[in-house]
């Protein structure tokens, strides 16, 4: 899933995504995510902007994502701010934009395919 509220950005990573063979699942806000997330709990990959309107920004996000599916393969991107790796959740790369797409597909393919150190169950995001 994409989560970025700036329409263009979402548009154009959606179809690079799509056509180096991924099934892609969009929201333009944290909050949205959240609901697309509790609809499609076989999501098994997040691409969030950090700086976003709406009651979270991405950080906040993943953090959120990350406690209830340590499981989720989680990048996070910017073209504004940069984040100390020591508040990033564990194991969730940054990278700042303009980022290269192949970086993006790479990531996402390393994350998905890592061993996990838990069988993770899917859990519901809201409580």
């Amino acid at each position: 899933m994409i989560v970025e509220d700036e329409g263009l950005i979402r548009l154009s990573l959606a179809e690079d995504l799509e056509y180096a063979g991924f099934h892609v699942l969009e929201a333009a806000t944290a909050d949205e995510a959240l609901n697309v997330l509790e609809a499609h709990p076989e999501i098994d990959a997040i691409v969030s902007d950090i700086d976003m309107p709406g009651s979270m920004n991405g950080l906040k996000l993943a953090k959120v994502v990350h406690k209830v599916r340590p499981d989720m393969a989680i990048i996070l991107t910017s073209g504004f701010l940069k984040i100390p790796k020591m508040d990033l959740p564990s194991r969730i790369p940054f990278l700042s934009k303009p980022y290269d797409v192949s970086h993006v597909i790479n990531h996402i393919r390393e994350l998905i395919l890592r061993p996990s150190a838990n069988d993770c169950f899917v859990q519901p995001f809201k409580s």
